[in-house]
């Protein structure tokens, strides 16, 4: 999308929320939308509490390897 078409489409919407700003069972309804909206674009990398730290536990229960030096980490990871 064009930053034109981006601005028209950002006109728009605002001249519609001005048009239903004085009644408020059409804003409720609005901004009951709006969250649905935003819940769907949610960031896949935003992760619960409880996903966060059931991640840790899986991360625990993996083999891990251990450096003596940066050195060390530098040839492993080139070696990949």
């Amino acid at each position: 999308m064009t930053a034109v078409q981006l601005n028209a489409m950002n006109t728009e919407l605002w001249q519609s929320i001005g048009a239903i700003a004085d009644s408020e069972p059409l804003m409720k309804r609005l901004t009951r939308y709006a969250k649905k909206l935003v819940k769907e674009k949610k960031d896949s990398t935003l992760m619960t509490k409880d996903e966060f730290f059931a991640k840790l536990d899986r991360a625990e229960k993996q083999p891990g390897k251990i450096f003596e030096s940066v050195e060390d980490i530098d040839r492993y990871i080139r070696s990949l």
